[in-house]
């Protein structure tokens, strides 16, 4: 029998997970455990790059693994765990550290969007954040990875350090396990165009958790109630919906609304605008409406109950670091013997 391809998916636990961490991730990770062997990972440590409140860092990473669990994602089946808690993260992440080159890390863009013009201030862990993301892949030594527009470029610098590594240990490589090479190089999992969630206040930005007014995005939290009134106060314009996806050129508030309608009901912009096309956003948004509340409502009660029994939520996580764990330390085991770590 084959082996099904491993993915490795992560989610920083930073809190007010919304409509956009929904359809940009979520969704694609339940979808993926049907052909693949899944390691759903809350990528704490990667939260802590910047300051965190330790209280609200736990209660977020209990609240991203009750949203695993009720998007329907199968923790039996899956591992789902919080990075730190496998140890092996952090030991590859160092041996990476002295790997990796720095003119590698000083081209990576999104350090320079995070730390802005205040660099010197910004934590070393922030700068390393790439070459921790390329620990947490290659220790699972996994097939392929989602990665969204934002994170192209850390997987390019996985693929180099997994390139470096094995032809700066190629000999020792051959040695201790008679391969050519150790890491195999991930592939970007393409999975067709993600769900773009923009701002309900504003179509040009990108729905966000600190995004100072709550009305700009549906947090999946949110009751029946609030999902409704949030999209009734959306911002539109005053025309009327156009029959072809042409159309919503120039109207970035129509087009979100209706790539939101296309990926909550699965449907493409042209499908929903055969349906809705000519409609008053009055009309739109109650139809709208009625999907996001029969779609999010039963994630957000069930997010509630989960979050309501912190010992369940933590024996899961405990269960997925110890099958994770499993494979880590085997990769850890390798890695150490071909740098000549004695343990």
């Amino acid at each position: 029998m084959t082996a099904r391809p491993r993915i490795l998916s992560g989610v920083q636990p930073t809190g007010n997970l919304h409509l956009g961490n929904y359809l940009g991730a979520i969704t694609r990770f339940v979808t993926l455990q049907q052909d693949h062997d899944c390691l759903y990972c809350v990528v704490d440590l990667h939260a802590i790059t910047v300051p965190q409140d330790p209280a609200a860092l736990e209660a977020t990473t209990r609240e991203v693994t009750a949203a695993f669990i009720a998007a329907g994602i199968d923790p039996v089946r899956h591992a789902i765990f919080n990075q730190s808690r496998v140890p092996g993260h952090a030991e590859l992440a160092w041996i990476f550290n002295c790997v990796a080159r720095l003119g590698w890390l000083n081209r990576m863009t999104q350090f320079k969007e995070k730390a802005g013009k205040d660099r010197e201030n910004a934590s070393v862990g922030l700068y390393a954040y790439p070459v921790l993301m390329a620990a947490d892949i290659l220790l699972y030594r996994a097939d392929a990875v989602p990665v969204g527009d934002d994170q192209k470029q850390h997987l390019e610098l996985t693929r180099d350090i997994a390139t470096k590594f094995n032809n700066d240990f190629s000999a020792r490589i051959a040695e201790k396990t008679g391969r050519d090479s150790y890491f195999k190089l991930p592939e970007p999992l393409i999975q067709g165009p993600a769900t773009r969630v923009m701002s309900l206040r504003d179509g040009a930005k990108k729905m966000s958790k600190s995004d100072v007014s709550d009305n700009s995005r549906i947090n999946l939290t949110d009751d029946a109630d609030t999902i409704a009134g949030k999209i009734r106060r959306a911002k539109t314009d005053p025309d009327a919906l156009p029959s072809e996806v042409d159309g919503l050129a120039g109207r970035p508030e129509a087009d979100n609304l209706v790539a939101i309608f296309a990926g909550l009901a699965g449907l493409s912009k042209a499908e929903v605008l055969s349906q809705h096309g000519g409609h008053q956003f009055s009309t739109f948004k109650a139809a709208l409406s009625d999907l996001a509340v029969e779609k999010l409502s039963p994630i957000a009660a069930e997010m509630r109950r989960l979050t309501a029994d912190p010992g369940y939520i933590d024996g899961v996580l405990a269960s997925g670091a110890e099958r994770a764990g499993a494979i880590a330390e085997a990769t850890l085991r390798d890695v150490k013997g071909i740098v000549g770590l004695l343990g």
